[in-house]
């Protein structure tokens, strides 16, 4: 094994030890893997380097900014085996695209604020696509998002064609009226109207976000944690109490549940 051990290592370094793993004498599992294998692998460390920054722990970051970069060196590993590109060639593509994309630095574009950049940017961006319709645009927002920051993402480039409510209180209203028509699908008794009159409502609360100014993906999780947290106590309050949660009716649960959250 072609290998120095160094009390420091650098992205060449890290290239190596990726070469090493999947190579004939390698990591046994590590070799077994494709991209589709591994596809949560990068999920999941992407979500966690998130968890390091919403706690504000530089520590943590750093060790998940690793994870993260080490799930681009293994893709990139794999596609060099098939002989497609490498890693260099995924560093070389990145770089040309923050400079065409940033011609107030690297060219004569003169801008006079951040609002400016992103005009120039969105542009620039369906310019390089080819992209010739708005249409094009909101196809372009990847499916493997989150539902609710796609949904985000697209309201955001449709509006940028006037297409948006005047204010949030036009937003609002629809999500009222989506209200209505998933009571009308429940009481339907069709799956599949349910199915999709809870995705508009969905949508719809989205929608309002987005004139808050607010991410839905950070304020629903925001709201798992308060539940989570208010849970927490009516269990404790139960047990103080010598209240079986398990037989309790949910008239009963729902008294403790509402003393919790007055306190």
């Amino acid at each position: 094994m072609n290998f120095q051990f160094k009390d420091k290592y650098n992205i060449e370094d890290m290239l190596n030890i990726m070469a090493i793993l999947r190579s004939p004498k390698g990591c046994p599992w590590d070799k077994e893997q494709t991209h589709k294998s591994i596809r949560s692998c990068f999920i999941e460390e992407t979500y966690e380097a998130v968890e390091a920054i919403d706690n504000d722990d530089s520590e943590l970051l750093q060790e998940e900014l690793g994870d993260v970069l080490l799930q681009v060196l293994f893709h990139s590993q794999l596609e060099k085996e098939k002989g497609s590109f490498d890693f260099s060639d995924v560093v070389d593509g990145i770089a040309k695209k923050m400079i065409v994309r940033h011609p107030h630095v690297f060219g004569d574009t003169v801008v006079s604020n951040s609002d400016e950049v992103l005009v120039n940017w969105d542009a620039i961006k369906k310019q390089t696509k080819s992209q010739s319709s708005q249409t094009e645009v909101l196809q372009s927002v990847s499916k493997a998002l989150p539902a609710l920051m796609r949904s985000a993402k697209v309201q955001h480039k449709a509006a940028k064609v006037g297409f948006d409510w005047p204010n949030v209180y036009g937003a609002l209203d629809k999500v009222a009226e989506e209200t209505g028509e998933l009571k009308e699908a429940v009481a339907s008794g069709s799956q599949e109207d349910c199915v999709e009159e809870l995705g508009d409502l969905l949508f719809s609360v989205v929608n309002v976000a987005r004139f808050l100014e607010v991410e839905p993906e950070h304020a629903l999780s925001l709201s798992c944690d308060k539940f989570i947290s208010r849970f927490q106590k009516m269990e404790l309050l139960a047990k103080e109490r010598k209240v079986d949660m398990a037989s309790s009716t949910l008239e009963q649960l729902d008294s403790l549940w509402n003393e919790i959250k007055a306190n």
